[in-house]
């Protein structure tokens, strides 16, 4: 049976209201969490992005729920190794209820310290050596890697879960979709896209173990559908932007200038706007009907409470029945 997670915007909100929104998302019947992890908004309006290890740590404190970031990017900005010292205190702290969601990452975040910007499947042959990395410290011995993107001399994690951190792999396409079968420990994507779901089942052999896939979507729960609708395109029209402007455009201006692009009416198409209980029910289910594990819902504006007494009362109910 597919679960539900909420979705922390750490570009949208602050630290104390990500640990406020967690403590909500468990009472309300959430079941885990998911938190993404920036350097930079997407935009001014949205006005946040604070350093997810620390959030993470707050966190463990606040919640019982499970915990993993959506997504992280161990190449550039962070050298796998810090990553996964980061991921397993981390794990430490929630008990072993954390899980390392990695993607190839976007220029926006990335491109900070001034590093070449490499073609994507330079990009995925990285995060592939990466992960590898951050699997051998995982298992808490000594460390030495020479390749091709990565030096590792006498690395060794002391503080470590008593099971190595899974590591899942964001994909949206062919070729990333194949890295995550292959040596991913589960699947996440955005939509609630059937065939790509299969061909990650498919990529990741037969043997038996069940790998998960996890998904995530935004929506604007409020009373007036129109507002909710102006409220979701003012903070996150880049949500239908196409996926090369994604992971290439450099700052949040230059999101800006192509959000300008984006009418209200192809916002309205990918984002829920307002209180429709079916609606919001359809959208969720999308990803049920798809073959994922988990849906991560992340309510977009300052309604945060609204959203969770909504969600309690009349979504996650009907979702479970």
């Amino acid at each position: 049976m597919t679960e539900y997670g909420y979705f922390l915007a750490a570009e949208e909100h602050g630290p104390a209201e990500l640990i406020e929104q967690a403590r909500m998302a468990e009472q309300a019947g959430f079941t885990s969490l998911w938190i993404s992890d920036h350097y930079h908004p997407w935009n001014e309006a949205q006005g946040q992005s604070s350093f997810v290890w620390s959030v993470i740590g707050a966190l463990a404190q606040a919640t019982s729920l499970p915990v993993q970031t959506a997504v992280t990017c161990p190449t550039f900005r962070i050298h796998p190794a810090v990553v996964a010292q980061a991921a397993a205190t981390s794990a430490v702290l929630l008990e072993g209820r954390f899980r390392l969601g990695v993607g190839s990452g976007e220029a926006l975040n990335e491109h900070v310290l001034g590093d070449r910007w490499p073609p994507a499947p330079v990009r995925l042959e990285m995060l592939e050596e990466a992960v590898m990395v951050m699997r051998q410290l995982f298992e808490g011995r000594r460390v030495n890697h020479h390749g091709k993107h990565y030096t590792v001399e006498n690395a060794r994690l002391f503080t470590v879960p008593d099971e190595p951190v899974p590591i899942d792999i964001a994909a949206f396409g062919a070729a990333a979709c194949a890295l995550a079968g292959r040596v991913g420990d589960g699947f996440i994507t955005m939509a609630p896209d059937a065939e790509l779901v299969e061909r990650f089942r498919r990529g990741s052999g037969a043997s038996g173990n069940h790998k998960p896939v996890r998904g995530g979507l935004k929506v604007c729960f409020g009373p007036d559908a129109d507002e909710a609708l102006r409220t979701a395109h003012r903070l996150w029209a880049v949500e239908s932007l196409p996926g090369q402007l994604l992971t290439t455009l450099p700052t949040p201006a230059h999101f800006e200038q192509a959000s300008d692009l984006i009418t209200p009416e192809r916002t309205a198409r990918k984002v829920i706007c307002g209180d429709d209980i079916d609606a919001h029910i359809g959208a969720l289910s999308a990803y049920a009907e798809a073959g994922f594990d988990t849906v991560y819902v992340n309510q977009i504006g300052p309604d945060q409470r609204g959203f969770f007494d909504f969600y309690r009362t009349k979504v996650l109910p009907q979702l479970a029945g």
